[in-house]
């Protein structure tokens, strides 16, 4: 058996500009889009659901710095939408000890992504996966 973690990822160049990446997605929720996510989300039975709910408490701050659940790891993303709801968001170097931290946990799998789905993967190859390699954390093929 092998274990996994999907999550979301905000990496830049800079924390300073991953932060301000999220605090614009937190900017341009709608509160009227949150609560009506809320609502749906709250009917969930899923244990998985319940803590990401928990996370956040269904509530948009005005500083994305508020739903920093762990240094590093946001919960943001769960306003609007279900499932995996919390983001790894930092600079590459922080992104990857994020990584580094689970991976030392057991997990040996790892479903990233994030908004815009091409901009994020951008970032991700050009900054993250050169961390990551460096780090001898890239499985070989």
């Amino acid at each position: 058996m092998r274990f996994g973690l999907r999550a979301h990822v905000v990496t830049r160049d800079s924390s300073a500009q991953a932060w301000a990446t999220v605090q614009g997605f937190l900017d341009e929720m709608n509160p009227a889009d949150v609560t009506a996510a809320q609502e749906k989300l709250a009917a969930s039975e899923a244990t998985g659901q319940q803590a990401m709910t928990a996370l956040h408490q269904g509530v948009k701050p005005d500083d994305a710095r508020a739903l920093e659940v762990h240094p590093g790891l946001w919960a943001g993303v769960g306003l609007l939408r279900g499932g995996a709801g919390t983001a790894l968001v930092g600079s590459h170097a922080e992104v990857a000890d994020l990584i580094e931290e689970y991976h030392r946990a057991g997990i040996e799998e790892f479903v990233l992504s994030g908004y815009p789905h091409l901009e994020e993967t951008f970032w991700v190859g050009e900054g993250l996966r050169p961390e990551l390699d460096r780090r001898g954390l890239l499985a070989r093929r």
